[in-house]
């Protein structure tokens, strides 16, 4: 039986030149401004869409790869997220809005503070997608860490940002007009830490939140043996990329609950919500053509593909023989394995497969119907997020694409009727803030 299911908007340009490479960005929206973000904000909640995730890369990328990141705006410039959530939160009532901040390049004491401001100011609604890039170290003079240090770092930074939220203890915000007393100062942790990675002082010079609302919500993407331990230890949402089969959904909601539950929490603590990216069409021969079409990408198809992919690998793709394997040894140790398998695919081999078989299999396009992709029309995509409801108790989606009023309206348009029609997708919020959206069901 149908059951409500969460679903997420993930930024996945990140703040920088929405449309770019397509027409719709004759539609003129200037995307260094916030009028283009606040619309596109307005429908999502106007969806139901319980949150919004903004992507983001500190840096441009290593020399390598400036060109690939700029030359197409695939990758850069990118503007601060963090500073774009204000607007977001003026122009909506109920959508959570999280963007992606680097453990490494905000201090704790900075980030619990700010952190804590757009919590007050958005009346609970604020979130992070917290991220581990150790490349952009660089801009920042610090070390460059392994992938599993750079986890280490996450923990300590994100367990002092929880403290320091916390450096106010009940009873510490008095507020009482009639004895003149705002606050109890005995009541504040004045506490010194001292850790591998941070040094400061407490209390945060931030007021407490809501009792019953909690903390802001945090937000992991990473998918390695060290990713899901930190999800399953910090998370409140799991961005999750996998093949999006009953199976495989399983498994994975089921390494997230049992991390969770390692760390002495409940497995419903963390809600497991798989990335997407649909292609929404109008018929069922439309979708046939569009999968035809695909069989036999092209050379330049393909380079298209790779130069996409070496952005978010920063490795350039393009300039490697298609018809040998990658090799080992190509992409540095601190790259997301969750990002290396989204290149591979499902039943890939990234040491025998050559460069011109993995393209072709991106390149692709399979059907939502039969599970071979994610090409379908409104009543597909729904019978498809219907069943792994069904069938694996999945928790919701995130879908990825532009932050674009076309984007939006060529994805949602016909999908939020067929959703809400089939009991899926929430009509109305509780209120309560961007903690409670995820927990009203």
């Amino acid at each position: 039986m149908a059951h409500l299911q969460h679903f997420g908007w993930f930024f996945g340009r990140g703040f920088g030149p929405q449309a770019w490479g397509r027409a719709d960005y004759r539609w003129n929206y200037a995307w260094q401004r916030p009028d283009i973000y606040q619309q596109s904000a307005r429908e999502l909640e106007q969806a139901g869409f319980d949150l919004l995730i903004i992507e983001d890369a500190l840096s441009l990328g290593s020399p390598e790869t400036l060109n690939l990141r700029v030359n197409s705006a695939y990758g850069g410039p990118k503007h601060d997220p963090l500073l774009l959530a204000p607007y977001l939160f003026a122009a909506t009532s109920n959508l959570g809005v999280a963007p992606t901040v680097n453990a490494g390049a905000y201090p704790p004491y900075l980030a619990a503070r700010q952190f804590a401001t757009l919590q007050h100011l958005s009346s609970n609604r604020f979130g992070l997608n917290v991220v581990t890039d150790v490349k952009s170290a660089r801009h920042f003079g610090l070390d460059e860490l392994s992938h599993d240090a750079a986890y280490d770092r996450a923990e300590e930074w994100l367990s002092s940002v929880r403290r320091l939220w916390h450096s106010w203890a009940e009873g510490a915000y008095v507020n009482n007009q009639a004895t003149g007393q705002f606050a109890d100062a005995s009541k504040l942790d004045a506490f010194h830490h001292e850790g591998e990675y941070f040094t400061f002082d407490g209390p945060l010079n931030a007021l407490p939140f809501d009792d019953g609302v909690g903390d802001p919500v945090v937000v992991s993407p990473g998918g390695s043996g060290r990713g899901l331990a930190f999800a399953g230890h910090q998370s409140d949402v799991q961005l999750a990329l996998a093949s999006l089969d009953t199976e495989t959904v399983r498994v994975y909601r089921q390494k997230i609950h049992d991390a969770a539950v390692a760390q002495g929490r409940l497995a419903s603590d963390i809600n497991v919500l798989f990335v997407i990216k649909p292609e929404i069409v109008d018929s069922v021969s439309e979708v046939d053509r569009l999968v035809l079409e695909s069989e036999h990408p092209s050379d330049d198809v393909l380079v298209s593909v790779l130069a996409a992919q070496s952005s978010d690998l920063e490795t350039d793709l393009t300039v490697l023989d298609l018809d040998r394997p990658i090799g080992p040894g190509v992409f540095a140790p601190h790259v997301s394995q969750g990002t290396i398998n989204n290149l591979v695919g499902r039943g890939g081999d990234l040491e025998n497969d050559t460069l011109r078989q993995l393209a072709t299999r991106k390149a692709r396009k399979g059907r939502l119907a039969d599970g071979s992709g994610f090409v379908g029309t409104a009543a597909q995509f729904a019978d498809f997020v219907e069943g792994l409801g069904e069938t694996a108790d999945n928790d919701g989606f995130i879908i990825n694409g532009d932050l674009h009023p076309v984007t939006l309206h060529r994805m949602l348009d016909q999908v939020v009727p067929e959703l809400r029609g089939r009991g899926i997708l929430r009509s109305s919020f509780g209120g309560g803030g961007l903690r409670a959206n995820l927990t009203d069901f």
